[in-house]
Parts: structure tokens; sequence; C-alpha cells
């Protein structure tokens, strides 16, 4: 019980997932009601796709019915009215549903606590990263606090420094006085006041003596104070640049596949602003006590101390500044040549070091993968280019509003490319370029010059259209897979399938602006596609790999397209026509033609399901049982692809399709799809009628459904159907029945009726009890 317990406390998108898991098909007050007798099941130990395991499910499904009719039993008073009836509803309904077909209660079961769990901990991970990155925050401030404290001690110290070395100056003229004036003048006149004079000299050199020790110890543990601050300011920049802003990177980069928004800048540029304000004041007061060093000068290390100090110091203000020159809104990582595109730069520590006093020029070169290695390995001195980008030159902006220093190349085209020589089977989909932004400015009054360059994402250049799904590809593998401070642009050749599984569902989502991804089916379904397996058990592939060649290199078994190829059809279907359907889940999609078969014919007459086509890119097709003269079939329509969504839409399809009743497992199909249909067309101006399409499957026609169950039809009696189009729409045989004047010609229907049985004997739809090859 303890997961429902949980499951109850989720919200937002994560508490509307779990409640679209229940349905007519499992109610959610049998979750509710049983929910400790369901968790302490073991639903795990069956064996879906074993046909003996069918007793141990039916043992289930009757122990599950007999709890729900206890607990019903057990509601008594008026409050408990209802509820015992509604109990004893549920526990008939499910009797009646899942009798025939107790493995798939167990299927659905499963599913249901399977998501169940995904989404608990889903929930509990971000409250536990949400926690985490608190306790980080805390930290960050905290050593800022530290940071700040530590540098006013040294001002405080460094103030403390400079008085004393002024008294020690005045002190010491005071003694050169005495020596070189009036003591003079008195051994001269032999006076009684030599002795006096003689000991007050002594007196002032002791003291000089003695004070210059003390400022020379003041200085050093000035610079030991110095030191320690910037140990603590190079801990905490690397806490910030070297994690930090290295893991916004990365929430960019995995942002390019789909993954959640990289988050704004703000606190990053107010940390950086923080460490450079800080590192700047104690760049200051470094060069303060190299002032009070020369103008005294005393024996003793503290010229090479301060030195060092001096190249520390300008060394992590450098760092600071080339790491806060980052790219915050990347170039199209697929980009078409002649193709308008867009980016921004900004400069996070610009508006504290005031470099926009002199705003500085940022210029965009597109440079390959080898000269991107060259660059950070500093062999190349000048920028090279691999191509001519218009518009590539912009001037950093300073926004008052909010302190950020950017650059904003709004209207950017590549114009040419030149490519490198390829290596072996490598596409030019493969190819990897980078857009290099890089600038110059001063800060200080010209005391620092910098000159900062940065990367973007790696960019697959096209000159077609018919290009981008190869380019996609090869963006979403570097963009799963690259780590942090790669050498351009390596990454790994295989991974492991789950981490690929990862990728995919991250894309998918993305791509159904849903929450609803791909399931722990949907997954072994993949598994079996990319690897050639039979095997349904999700840990048979937990530990295989998966390498680019048969991510989208290899075609797959007897096809002519790549795993890729094939699952980005699926997406580019999905994004365009059936979103709504499948967020709403009436799309199994991942399923096979066997799968297909056994769920359909464990159900009623006219029950279907949507299945995504094995032998066709981006096609879904229509599967459904029914039955023929002789025995009960699974029927499977020709798949529907982009170009037919474009002429009538599913839901309309579906609607024309009267011998399909209920949505797998037993849905009535108007309670899916009725809020999808078309409304039905007015009559237009002038007394023009409208024409309308429908689809129509010659095998199944049918007048409108009575109620009674849809049975194969007997084409030979029916004249109502002809061959189908080229758009797989089939029109009503009465168009070939009229004569020039349009009227109907009796004398032509016999004729026709011949027609139409000829026609008929050709199959128009795929019919078949064991699973063929293909569709």
């Amino acid at each position: 019980m303890a997961m429902w317990i949980q499951a109850q406390q989720l919200q937002g998108e994560a508490l509307h997932q779990m409640q679209a898991l229940y349905g007519q098909h499992f109610p959610i007050e049998v979750r509710h009601y049983l929910a400790q007798w369901i968790e302490c099941q073991l639903w795990d130990s069956v064996e879906l796709d074993n046909q003996a395991e069918e007793a141990k499910a039916k043992r289930l499904l009757d122990n599950l019915v007999a709890e729900l009719q206890k607990k019903a039993q057990l509601q008594g008073g008026e409050d408990g009215f209802l509820l015992k009836i509604k109990l004893g509803h549920y526990a008939n309904q499910l009797k009646s549903t899942y009798d025939r077909c107790p493995l798939e209660l167990v299927r659905c079961i499963k599913h249901i606590l399977h998501s169940e769990q995904r989404l608990v901990q889903e929930a509990t991970n971000v409250s536990v990263k949400g926690l985490i990155l608190s306790q980080r925050h805390q930290q960050i401030n905290q050593a800022f606090e530290e940071l700040r404290l530590a540098t006013q001690e040294t001002e405080n110290e460094l103030r403390k420094l400079q008085h004393s070395q002024e008294y020690f100056i005045i002190q010491y003229q005071e003694n050169l006085r005495i020596q070189g004036g009036p003591l003079a003048h008195l051994v001269e006149h032999r006076t009684q006041r030599e002795t006096t004079l003689q000991t007050k000299r002594a007196t002032v050199e002791a003291w000089l003596t003695r004070e210059a020790s003390t400022l020379q110890k003041y200085r050093l543990d000035l610079s030991e104070q110095h030191q320690k601050t910037l140990s603590l300011l190079r801990k905490q920049q690397t806490l910030i640049l070297d994690e930090e802003l290295i893991q916004w990177k990365r929430r960019q980069q995995l942002a390019g596949n789909g993954g959640p928004h990289e988050g704004g800048l703000d606190v990053l540029q107010s940390w950086c602003e923080k460490l450079a304000d800080l590192i700047w004041q104690n760049r200051q007061q470094i060069r303060r006590c190299e002032h009070l060093t020369q103008q005294l000068p005393l024996p003793g290390p503290m010229e090479e101390l301060l030195s060092k100090l001096n190249a520390d110091i300008t060394d992590i203000i450098s760092a600071l500044v080339t790491s806060t020159f980052i790219i915050e809104k990347q170039p199209p990582q697929v980009l078409k040549t002649q193709t308008k595109f867009a980016a921004t730069v900004r400069l996070l520590v610009g508006g504290k070091l005031n470099v926009h006093m002199n705003p500085p020029q940022v210029k965009a070169v597109i440079v390959s993968e080898q000269q991107a290695k060259a660059l950070l390995k500093n062999k190349s001195t000048h920028s090279e280019s691999s191509g001519e980008i218009l518009n590539n030159n912009c001037v950093m902006e300073y926004h008052q509003a909010t302190g950020t220093l950017s650059a904003h190349f709004r209207n950017m085209s590549l114009k040419r490319i030149k490519r490198s020589d390829r290596r072996g089977a490598e596409s030019v989909t493969e190819e990897k370029f980078t857009v290099l932004f890089e600038s110059q400015f001063s800060v200080g009054g010209n005391e620092l010059v910098f000159h900062v360059k940065t990367l973007s994402l790696p960019v697959v250049v096209i000159v077609h259209g018919s290009q981008d799904n190869n380019a996609t590809a090869t963006v979403l593998w570097d963009n799963a897979f690259a780590e942090p401070g790669r050498v351009p642009f390596i990454v790994p050749d295989k991974v492991q399938w789950p981490q690929l599984c990862e990728a995919l569902d991250m894309k998918y989502k993305a791509e159904m602006h849903s929450g609803r991804g791909l399931s722990e089916d949907n997954m072994v379904f993949l598994a079996q596609k990319a690897f050639t397996s039979s095997s349904n058990n999700p840990e048979d592939f937990r530990n295989m790999t998966i390498s680019w060649a048969q991510f989208n290199r290899e075609s797959l078994p007897g096809r002519n397209f790549t795993f890729w190829q094939w699952f980005d059809g699926v997406v580019e279907l999905m994004k365009k026509h059936l979103k709504p359907h499948w967020n709403d889940g009436a799309i199994l999609g991942f399923v096979n033609k066997q799968q297909a078969q056994d769920m359909l014919l464990s159900k009623p007459n006219g029950t279907f399901l949507l299945r995504f086509s094995d032998s066709e890119i981006g096609g879904i097709t229509i599967a459904w049982v029914a039955e023929n003269p002789n025995k009960r079939l699974v029927w499977n329509l020709l798949p529907y692809t982009t170009k037919d969504f474009s002429i009538r839409s599913l839901a309309d399809r579906i609607s024309d399709l009267n011998h399909l009743l209920f949505l797998y497992p037993d849905r009535p199909k108007g309670e899916v799809f009725a809020k999808y249909y078309t409304p039905p067309l007015s009559k237009a101006v002038d007394g023009y009628v409208k024409p309308q399409i429908k689809q129509v499957v010659p095998e199944f026609t049918n007048p409108e459904p009575s109620g009674g169950t849809p049975t194969f039809m007997d084409q030979t009696a029916s004249p109502s159907v002809s061959h189908p189009n080229n758009f797989g729409v089939y029109p009503s045989m009465s168009d070939t029945m009229l004569d020039a004047d349009g009227d109907f010609d009796l004398e032509d229907t016999m004729d026709v009726a011949r027609h139409v049985e000829e026609l008929l004997r050709r199959p128009m739809v795929n019919q078949w009890t064991s699973p063929p090859s293909g569709t």
C-alpha cells in the first residue's frame, strides 16, 4: 500500500499521468480500495507470453474479484450503500472483461504498478535534486560570505600597514634631522645637551629598527592572508565555473535533444559578478602592497612574494573572464545553407568590469572539427574558416535593466561550406562543424587585455531537407553521449542500450509536448527491432550495447532504412498529425503483428488498435478482429502516412469505418475519438453542396451499426464498392452507374455488378492467422 500512498501525493503533470493509467479497463476505485492486496500479489512472476501461465493469471483474477466482493459486503450504513453497489459492479465488470483473457489483466496491472513506481521515483528524484541544489547554493553563498570577510580583513590590515609605514617614514625623517642638523651643531659648540641628544638618537634608531622589523612582519602576514584568500577564490571559482557553469552547458546540450530547459543565467551571472568584484578588490590590494614596498624597500622576500601574488590573481581573473564568455542561445545544430539563423553570446562579468564602456565587437566564423581541436590546443593563432557566414559581426550591447552584456546575431546565413576529407564510411551528415565566436576587449583602463573565444555545440551542415533526418541522428547521438571537457567532438562509438533509451524517450516526450513518453514495453519493442531479437524480457537488453552503425548507418534486416530513420519517421508522423491521440493514450504504437493478433483475438469482434508499421517509415496501421465466414481473424489496414492524414484525419477515418467499435481493450471509439471528428459540412452558397471524402474498406462495408457485431461481408452481393484509388480512399460505385447526363442507367447495372464481383476477388486487406513478414 506504500506505493499507492506515495502515488496519491503526486502533483501537477505527474498526478495527471497517474490518473490517466485508469479507466473502464481498470477503475481507479479498485486500485484504491484494494491497494494493499494488489501490491502484495506476485504480478511479475506471471510470464505474459507463456499461455501455460494463463491458469495462474486466472487465479489472480478470481482472487481479485473475490476481494472486491468481500470489500463490497463490508460496506454498511447509508454512506456505504452506493459504494457497495459500485464495488459489486466493478467486480462483475472485471470478471466479464478478463475472464477469457486473464493474462491481459496481469499485463494491465503490471503496467499500472510499474508506471506508478516510475512516477513516484521521478518525483522523489526531483525533490532530492531540489534539496541538493539548495544545499549547493547555500554552500556557495556561505563561501562568498567568508571571502567577503577575508577581503575586508586584508583591507583593514592593509590600511594599518599603510598607516604604520607612513608613521615610520616620519620618524625616519626625524632621525635624519637629528643626525644632520642639531646634533652636528651641538657637537661643534660642545654644549651640555650633547649627551641628551645622543641618547635621543639612539632611542629613535632602536625604535626604527624594531618598527622596520614589525613592518616586514606585517607585510609577510598580509601576504600570507592574501595567499589564503586567493586559495579560497580559486576554490570558489572552480566550483562555479567547472561545476555549475559546466552543468548549465550540459543542460543546454541536452535541451537540444528535448531535455528540460537549461534555466536562466541570472544566478550564475550574480555569482560570477561577485567573483569578479572580490578578485578585483584583492588585485587592487596586492597592487597597493607593491606600491608600499616600492615606497619603502626593506630587506626580505616581499618583492618576490608580491610578484607571485600578482601573477596568481591575474590568472584567476583571466580564467573568469574567458570562461564567462558563453553562448546563451546556440545556433541550430542542423544548419542548412542559404537559411537565416540566429545566436546570442553573453559575457557574464561584462557589466561588473565595465566592459561596456568601450563596447567590444564579436565575430562569428564556422570551423571544422579539426580546426576546433587546433584552437583548443593553441596550435592555431588565427581563426581559419571552413565556410562563409553572412552578417557575422555584432557589437555587444549593455542592457541596463538586466545588467547583461550580450551580442545578438539575428540574421546570419551560411553562404557556403568547405568540407574536409571524410573517414571511411562517414557520410556528409556525420561531419561536424562548430561556430566560433571571438572578441577582444580591455578592463581597468587597458590594464588587462583579453582575447576571448567560445565554440558552439557541434553543427551538421546540410544543403537539402532530405538530409535532415540523418543529420538529426548525428546531433542526437553527440548531445546525448558527449562528456564534459572532451576533445572536439569525440563521442563513444558504442553506448549502453538503457542510455540510448533515455535519449530516445527524452526526444519523444519533447516532440509530443507531454509527460507521456516511452514505456518499458515500448523500449522492449525498440530493442527487439534494434537487435533483431524476440525476447520480451527487459533484463535481456539492460547490459547490451548498441553502436553508432547499428543506430544509423546499417539498415535493419530486410529493410532499406536504419533504426533511427524508422524511429524518426514515427516521431514526425506523431508530431504532425497524431500528438493528441498519443497523449490521450489512444495509440499503442510500438506493437508488432504477433502481439496485436494475440491481444485482439481475446477481445470481441470490432475491437481495434493502432500500431506503427514495421515496413514503412512513418506509417501507422489499424488492426482489428472480425468474423469471416469460417473463423475469427485479425485484419490489418494498409498503413497510413502523413500524406494520408493531410487528406483526412485519423479520427475521421476511424469514424468512417463502422466495423470498428472498441479501441483496445474495451473503450467505445466515440468516447475516445468523437471530440476530434470534423463537424458535418454545411451547404454552400448559390445552392451548391460541398463534396466530402469518406474512407471505405470494401470487405467491411456495412450500414450504420445498430449495436450488432460486425462481420466479414459477402461482397459478391454488394455493388457499393470499387477498387481503391491512390489515396487509399474507396469511392462509392454509385458514381460509376451514372450515364453521361448524370442519370441512373438501369441497363448498366448488370455489367457493373459483374465488374464489382471481379474486383472483389482481389484482396484489399491483409487477413491472416499467423504473422507474415512485412506490415
